[in-house]
């Protein structure tokens, strides 16, 4: 046994490829998705390291064509669910006392597989599965996995090293343990990279994890899984379950050996896990663990002196990248009207110029939303602007199902900072715009701060420094992320750890030291060097 300390080496993140016309990246791309398109793959279920088959499948398709069938992939029922619990069971032990550093090393080397050769069959499958354009792709499933996979081992030696004080004869130390229990990991669409970290953050820490994968984002999170394999990934340390949410909540969540709950997704299937997990408390080995990073109504707020050309970029970028399907999209803005008029035509000139379609077309901005109960629901929120006296559709509107899911990028401006699409969670392409007169700032700020339940993503955008420091006070529990002069969207692994509290979750910050600690649990021991003999004590010896 090696009794050395090792370290790893502070990361640095992924650069982001440009995918310029004509370069390597983008030729080996276009090949790439040319082949995933001519191609058909069956995706397993995963238990203890083998193939596992059902008798239910369900088909991956291309939102942006949704009769091209790319492949189907196996659901697990209730047999299959508990013959993962079984499995991490089995596998918990050895992993948690393997030592720390040949752990790191497997998400290490996964990393490198990831940014290497399978870095084009990745973001690919992210493309076609997912439908984002290739630099949506590369920020995802390529740099932001890459940095988790390169940070949290980083974060986990730090935290390693953190020791109490010990004292005269006596040697106190901290062991940093994994979870009495297995992990469960409920995956979204719109980021490959949050599934990977929902299930790799427990495990590199010595957890064993039951992965369940977005069902419209199960190829991309399926080749994660194979290069966590190759990577040298021990059997039923990490299980892959594409499987019905309802099944996964019943066999799983309300298992007594459940010992933690890494989500994103939305707020009310949260709110739901936390409701069963009471309802079954008492029937835990020990309390879970809930982290869940839930939804968002993420907002602009400009003041009178913000650089306009700055927040019109802002506006359609932070609103419309990937169809405004992230979590910190931003879905409202406060414009004062002694700026409406300048910002109004920038951002209408702004929108015009935005190219929507298929993922293969690399001068697209937009693609298509991720399906069809997301289409129609976004669609019910525009129709209901446009029927409304109380908003007008500006921009936009058209939507658009007969080849692809495409929604047009749509602004509303509102006459109240109430109106329903200022205050419910679209997730979709559409900004809503209240204008406030210049005189209602206060107003307008309170407002911003109480009208949703959610507490994400915001940005202020301002060039009087009194300005942005008054904004931000008053919107202090409003995200937790928060912008200066930029769009709210974009947080970086080791730059801006992501989450929010109120109810856009537990707020235990994705790309940071913070996650990995509810994934540990600290067992401190004292050992006294010189020990006591005595039963009595100084005071009791009487003069």
């Amino acid at each position: 046994m090696n009794n050395a300390y090792f370290e790893v080496k502070h990361p640095v993140n992924e650069p982001v490829k440009g995918y310029m016309p004509g370069s390597p990246e983008t030729l080996a791309l276009k090949e790439e998705l040319q082949r995933q398109l001519a191609s058909f793959v069956e995706v397993p279920l995963i238990i203890a390291g083998q193939e596992v088959r059902t008798t239910r499948k369900e088909q991956i398709i291309c939102p942006h064509d949704h009769q091209h069938v790319l492949g189907e992939y196996y659901v697990a029922g209730e047999s299959e669910l508990n013959l993962a619990i079984a499995a991490a069971e089995a596998a918990r032990e050895e992993w948690e006392h393997m030592p720390w550093e040949h752990r790191a090393s497997i998400f290490l080397k996964a990393a490198e597989l990831l940014t290497g050769k399978y870095r084009a069959k990745l973001a690919a499958s992210c493309m076609l599965g997912q439908s984002k354009n290739p630099f949506q792709a590369e920020i995802d499933i390529i740099c932001e996995l890459a940095d988790f996979l390169r940070f949290n081992p980083y974060y986990l030696q730090e935290i390693y090293k953190q020791q109490p004080l010990s004292t005269d004869g006596i040697w106190n130390r901290v062991e940093y343990r994994a979870l009495d229990g297995f992990v469960a990991a409920i995956t979204p669409f719109n980021f490959t990279s949050i599934g990977g970290n929902l299930c790799t953050a427990p495990a590199m820490v010595g957890n064993t994890v039951l992965l369940k994968p977005s069902s419209t984002a199960v190829l991309s999170n399926y080749y994660f899984m194979q290069i966590l394999m190759e990577a040298g990934l021990p059997a039923g340390v990490i299980n892959f379950l594409p499987c019905r949410g309802s099944d996964f909540g019943k066999i799983v969540v309300s298992h007594p050996k459940m010992a933690g709950f890494h989500f994103t997704g939305s707020t009310g299937v949260f709110n739901g896990i936390w409701n069963q997990v009471g309802q079954n408390i008492a029937n835990y080995v020990t309390y879970p663990r809930l982290v869940g990073e839930t939804g968002g109504k993420d907002f602009i707020f400009a003041h009178k002196s913000a650089d306009v050309e700055a927040l019109t970029s802002a506006l359609v970028l932070g609103s419309f990248e990937y169809q405004g399907q992230k979590c910190s999209a931003a879905s409202r803005a406060y414009i004062p009207a002694s700026l409406w008029t300048e910002v109004k035509p920038r951002l209408e000139k702004a929108v015009a110029a935005v190219k929507m379609g298929d993922v293969c077309d690399f001068t697209n901005l937009m693609n298509a939303v991720i399906y069809r109960k997301s289409f129609d629901n976004i669609k019910s929120y525009v129709d209901y602007a446009k029927s409304s006296p109380d908003a007008e559709v500006i921009i936009g509107g058209g939507c658009d199902d007969s080849i692809g899911f495409f929604v047009e990028p749509t602004v509303i401006l509102a006459k109240t900072p109430t109106f329903k699409t200022m205050v419910e969670e679209i997730f979709g392409p559409v900004l809503t715009i209240y204008v406030y007169p210049d005189a209602e700032l206060e107003q307008t700020l309170h407002a911003c701060d109480t009208a949703t339940v959610y507490g994400l993503t915001g940005a202020v955008f301002a060039q009087d420094r009194n300005a942005i420091i008054k904004i931000a006070k008053a919107l202090d529990h409003a995200a937790g992320n928060f912008y200066i002069n930029d769009k709210p969207t974009g947080a970086v692994v080791g730059q801006q750890p992501f989450g929010g509290s109120r109810a856009s979750g537990t707020n235990d910050k994705a790309g940071s030291a913070v996650n990995l600690h509810r994934w540990i649990s600290q067992r401190a021991i004292k050992e006294v060097l010189s020990p006591r003999t005595t039963t009595t004590y100084p005071y009791m010896i009487e003069k």
